[in-house]
């Protein structure tokens, strides 16, 4: 068994490795959506190793059962050759009775996760989903809506309308979320949170419920939360009933409901629901702004046994808006992959009879092609043509395409052919280069590659600019009274000398 600093080192040394692979799991490139979400999965799973070897890193330097001091003092004290003579001894007595026993170092296992993240395997699976949710692009909630359907009272959509508002959860009635409703939020946010640990598994899901409990507590003690406000302050809205009595003004009003109306209400106070109609209709509107604590006691229904208390009604209706806040935050999560599903729905939809079948076998038939193309045989690196296989040789070196240019302008960039060459004077890339140069992109620096010979070409051209610039000393003419004709600079000299 290792010695706890040599654990120590183990843990520390795993550490280091574990982040230097977390970097370069982070720097590899990722082209397609599959390659990045088989990278956050690579990189959870070092991650939690990570935690787990730092966890078990600090219980050994908390030392509860005092065995690392031991050591330590072991190691320190007075005897330490002794204690050094001593575990060799036991080393060479281990391979001896082992000698076949080869310990294989942390590096082996490192290389082996280096060599799986650089091999870029298409076919790799780091995540189960099923063919209607293309690894991680759509949703597949088909299972979800029918369970919507099943749901009584609600009205019938089809899918298409369905992914659309599936997180409009506030615009369905109070009345109409019963048991059924219940049970279509459990199966959607099942779905919903296996889904997003698939497709975002470095996501902290433990995090997001902590903010959505948070940001749920405050809505719902404000009365702010969507499709549950809080009413008028009477008993009924503490209690959660789904009657409201700001909209009745008097006892004659409730009494349009009729008994069996009256009753549920009064029931879901826990208060008596038995008399005649103007009773209960009076012992409810009693009821209006008021809270639970003033009422009277005589009012109450005396609790059976099996029967749900007050208090554990409201805190069902509080649950079942809990889980209505979390169904909103994972829609917000999965936003891009909704819109997705949605557009890919409809496509598929707006194919005709048939198309969809002559589509797949298209596409295995080009799939077979490529997969006998996919390495084409190009010893020389010629170019690709526009079938996918190297261009003949003989044109590529009519088009010049193996002689290589180089232009310092921009940043050193190798065009291939003369024709790519010219091309690119014209171009962005040497138009930037110029730029940063403070020169213009003009036609005198055609051909011109390097930053030396722009910018002494640039001098010159300024330079000759300067010297062909009007010049109104040396080229204005006048004339004096004799007809002589001089410039303006000899023109002033004689004229202050006074000989004109």
């Amino acid at each position: 068994m290792d010695t706890i600093l040599e654990q120590q080192r183990r843990y520390h040394e795993e550490r280091e490795r574990l982040m230097a692979a977390m970097v370069k799991e982070c720097l590899h490139k990722k082209t397609t959506n599959r390659d990045t979400i088989n990278s956050d999965h690579r990189h959870r799973i070092l991650l939690d190793r990570y935690v787990e070897s730092s966890q078990h890193l600090a219980d050994l330097y908390e030392d509860k059962d005092g065995l690392r001091k031991e050591e330590v003092a072991a190691l320190s004290g007075p005897n330490e050759l002794a204690e050094f003579y001593n575990r060799l001894k036991q080393i060479k007595e281990f391979h001896k009775k082992h000698p076949n026993e080869i310990s294989v170092p942390m590096s082996v296992e490192f290389e082996e996760i280096n060599k799986q993240r650089e091999a870029n395997d298409e076919n790799l699976v780091m995540a189960d989903f099923t063919d209607e949710e293309g690894y991680g692009k759509y949703l597949d909630l088909h299972e979800c809506y029918n369970k919507y359907l099943n749901i009584k009272g609600l009205e019938k959509a089809d899918y298409i309308t369905y992914l659309t508002s599936f997180d409009r959860l506030f615009e369905v009635p109070k009345d109409k979320k019963t048991t059924q409703y219940r049970e279509y939020l459990y199966v959607l946010l099942d779905y919903l949170y296996g889904y997003v640990e698939r497709v975002r598994p470095l996501l902290d899901m433990s995090e997001e419920l902590e903010d959505v409990s948070k940001d749920f507590n405050e809505q719902w003690d404000g009365g702010r939360f969507p499709g549950w406000p809080k009413e008028t302050g009477g008993a009924l809205a503490a209690m959660g009933a789904h009657l409201d009595l700001s909209a009745f003004s008097s006892s004659e009003e409730l009494m349009s409901l009729g008994l069996d109306r009256l009753k549920s209400a009064l029931m879901a106070l826990g208060l008596k629901c038995g008399g005649t109609l103007e009773e209960r209709a009076q012992r409810l509107f009693n009821t209006k702004g008021i809270s639970v604590e003033e009422l009277d006691p005589s009012l109450f229904a005396k609790s059976k046994p099996g029967k749900v208390t007050k208090g554990r009604e409201t805190e069902k209706i509080k649950e079942l808006a809990n889980l209505e806040a979390q169904v909103y935050r994972l829609t917000e999560i999965l936003s891009e992959q909704r819109a997705a599903t949605k557009e890919n729905v409809q496509r598929k939809q707006a194919r005709r009879d048939g198309e969809e079948e002559e589509e797949e076998e298209a596409s295995a038939s080009e799939s077979e092609e490529e997969a006998d193309d996919e390495v084409p045989y190009n010893p020389k690196n010629l170019p690709l043509g526009w079938d996918g296989k190297p261009i003949p040789y003989w044109l590529y070196k009519l088009h010049g395409l193996n002689i290589s240019y180089n232009c310092e302008i921009c940043g050193n960039f190798t065009y291939k052919g003369p024709k790519a060459f010219q091309r690119h004077f014209a171009e962005w890339r040497h138009a930037h280069g110029m730029r940063c140069l403070g020169i213009p992109n003009t036609a005198h620096f055609a051909n011109v590659t390097q930053i030396e010979d722009a910018l002494k070409l640039w001098e010159k051209l300024k330079v000759q600019k300067t010297s062909e610039r009007w010049q109104s000393e040396q080229e204005e003419e006048y004339e004096d009274s004799q007809g002589n004709v001089v410039n303006r600079k000899t023109f002033d000299d004689l004229k202050r000398q006074g000989l004109l």
